[in-house]
């Protein structure tokens, strides 16, 4: 199976999980959801762009640095990898998840679908 493709198709079913989950009102899940959504876009622009696996990391804005898409991004961009790095709730202590929980509800969470859509959609136009 392509690289390319096998990335895509877990994004986009990472992102329709989040879609899901913003229905069922699971806020944290959503952040986390939309962080998975775009680390594996960017990992699919690594496998467009360089012949070595993508690195086994989490952090959005280096996984943007080492695959050489950083340097195409606007500064809002930039910004918002910051913004869903921490949403990677994997392996987190409850003490984290549950300060990270007590500032997303149902306004940040559609504002962060709304721009994880549109970056994934920008990313994909890079591919």
């Amino acid at each position: 199976m392509d690289k390319v493709k096998y990335w895509i198709d877990i994004a986009d079913y990472d992102f329709a999980t989040a879609q899901d989950l913003m229905k069922s009102k699971r806020w944290l899940y959503v952040g986390f959801m939309c962080h998975q959504t775009i680390e594996k876009t960017l990992k699919a622009y690594w496998a467009a762009k360089r012949d070595d696996e993508p690195p086994y990391i989490h952090n959005l804005i280096r996984l943007s640095e080492l695959s050489g898409l950083q340097e195409q991004m606007a500064p809002e961009q930039i910004a918002y990898l910051d913004v869903l790095t921490p949403m990677n709730i994997e392996a987190r202590y409850p003490s984290y998840k549950s300060r990270l929980a007590a500032g997303l509800n149902e306004s940040v969470c559609a504002d962060l679908m709304q721009r994880t859509e549109q970056l994934q959609l920008w990313i994909k136009s890079k591919l």
